[in-house]
């Protein structure tokens, strides 16, 4: 049995203006979902499925998908404001889908093994491919155990500002026990500090261990997403800016004793670009990659 890669493309078409410019890193057009498919296959993943959007599905399949064709069996998700509501009213004032949570969710009809997840333009590295599919494929994967691949905190900043992460907190068997969200953490010297709400800096030592929203999941995560999801519409469902986070959904299963999640350590060095500037680095971490012998200079052969 091979897992499948659910990767969540459905913000492509808002960040990259209906992805007519998308940035290649790579020497021949590649983009930073190229070289993560190139890992997963590797990694032993036999299956893509891309959560987008309808408005941009033929420059996606044109740009994106269509390469893949005869190569991996691919299927397609839809994520708009009205999948999976059921009998919710839509807001008026809804302006975009419901979040990472619900991006995984629209996925429930085209998944029927264990699957891992990724966003599109992030970069995760082969390690971290290896690693989830062998767990996808082993005997610890289960309706009451998942998984997360672990970044090291310092392995993840951005040279210029201050990133978003999920800091866990492990039990002593590598087990997650929560995950506090820090909006503001940046590099200090050769480790990281967090600025709260109240403008107060706190020290990091920039070992901690973060979510990159590399996530591995049996199947049965999609009826836990629904109820989940039906309880985040009667709850905040009328807030137009509201959205359902899977570390939401994850730490609620935790806490009733529902789930417990394989914290998976990886030494890759995670990139995506947050700010402008972050662009020609991911550039120069691909070339370097390439000269290491770790991707050929073409990815894919057309």
């Amino acid at each position: 049995m091979k897992p499948t890669l659910l990767i969540l493309a459905a913000g492509m078409g808002s960040r990259y203006g209906g992805l007519k410019q998308i940035d290649p890193v790579g020497p021949n057009g590649e983009i930073i979902i190229d070289y993560s498919i190139h890992d997963a296959l590797r990694a032993g993943f036999g299956k893509l499925v891309f959560v987008i959007r309808h408005y941009f599905e033929d420059a996606f399949r044109e740009k994106i998908g269509n390469k893949f064709n005869g190569a991996v069996e691919t299927a397609y998700a839809y994520q708009e404001m009205d999948s999976e509501i059921g009998n919710f009213k839509l807001p008026a004032d809804r302006e975009k889908p419901w979040g990472t949570g619900h991006a995984i969710l629209v996925g429930k009809n085209v998944i029927n093994d264990p699957f891992a997840v990724i966003n599109a333009d992030d970069y995760y590295g082969i390690d971290s491919f290896k690693v989830m599919a062998d767990f996808l494929r082993g005997d610890r994967i289960s309706p009451a155990e998942y998984a997360m691949a672990g970044f090291t905190l310092g392995n993840t900043l951005s040279d210029h500002g201050a990133v978003a992460r999920g800091v866990c907190r492990c039990d002593e068997r590598g087990y997650l026990q929560e995950i506090i969200e820090r909006t503001a953490i940046e590099k200090n010297g050769n480790a990281a500090r967090y600025i709260d709400q109240a403008g107060v800096s706190h020290a990091l030592t920039g070992n901690e261990i973060v979510s990159m929203n590399l996530w591995g999941f049996h199947p049965s995560f999609f009826d836990h997403l629904s109820q989940g999801f039906a309880r985040f519409l009667e709850q905040q469902g009328h807030d137009a800016r509201a959205e359902m986070f899977i570390t939401l959904i994850i730490d609620d299963l935790i806490k009733r004793h529902k789930a417990a999640v394989n914290v998976l350590p990886t030494h890759d060095r995670w990139f995506g670009v947050t700010y402008r500037n972050d662009m020609p680095i991911a550039r120069r971490r691909i070339a370097e990659l390439i000269d290491a012998g770790t991707y050929p200079r073409r990815l894919w052969q057309t």
